[in-house]
């Protein structure tokens, strides 16, 4: 597993340990270094944005896994 797809894979478990209910899409690959990712749950969607740098490091950065669980949370409290 390369570093994105660990980074992708750790986003994900922090979305699920948040709200286990919310639906995550990541794109493949970033826009302009940006992954625009979207939130779902129910009929309410939220999309936030996750530098690729902030994804490659979140496995194994805890300052980052600090700054991206509070952006989830954020936005999961917003659905």
């Amino acid at each position: 597993m390369d570093e994105m797809e660990e980074g992708k894979k750790k986003f994900g478990e922090i979305v699920k340990g948040v709200d286990g209910a919310v639906q995550i899409v990541i794109p493949t690959t970033p826009s302009n270094s940006l992954f625009l990712i979207s939130l779902t749950k129910g009929q309410n969607r939220k999309f936030i944005t996750v530098s690729e740098d902030d994804i490659i490091d979140l496995p194994h950065d805890a300052s980052i896994l600090a700054k991206v669980t509070k952006t989830v949370k954020d936005a999961i409290a917003a659905l």
